[in-house]
């Protein structure tokens, strides 16, 4: 097993932007859906996610903040596996509209069509607490 360190593992992560967002739903069942780093990919083992506040997941980690966040890394040069990395975390909502303004990126705009003052979105901050990572035959845990 490898000892990649946090910040080794943040530079790798630097070129991945989507990914999927898993959360447990009111049934118990895992439900995932893609989300953005809004190119805010200084990775320290916080991650932060706009979305709507009345989106399912949104009720999904009132009733249970422990979440799962699945990167896939580019494919490496002469047919080596790309970077996957399993987080699991606990998310917390944040509705400061300071935090929006800190973690907003123009690119959200698609999305949010009058920026972080947009009306009905939510900040998701998800914690890490365990990083598992496969690096092409290299692969390791993190604990946070």
């Amino acid at each position: 097993m490898s000892t990649m360190t946090l910040p080794e593992l943040a530079k790798k992560m630097a070129d991945i932007d989507y990914l999927m967002l898993s959360t447990i739903t009111d049934n118990g069942q895992l439900a995932a859906r893609p989300m953005s780093n809004n190119e805010d990919v200084d990775y320290d083992g916080t991650s932060w996610y706009f979305t709507w506040a009345d989106a399912r997941m949104i009720d999904d980690i009132r009733r249970d903040p422990s979440v799962g966040l699945a990167y896939q890394g580019k494919a490496h040069l002469f047919g080596a596996p790309p970077l996957f990395i399993a987080v699991e975390g606990k998310a917390e909502l944040i509705t400061d509209q300071a935090a929006f303004t800190e973690h907003w990126d123009d690119s959200m705009d698609r999305w949010f069509k009058q920026g972080p003052a947009t009306p009905g979105i939510i900040l998701i901050k998800v914690q890490a607490r365990r990083i598992h990572y496969w690096d092409g035959e290299d692969e390791g845990e993190l604990t946070l």
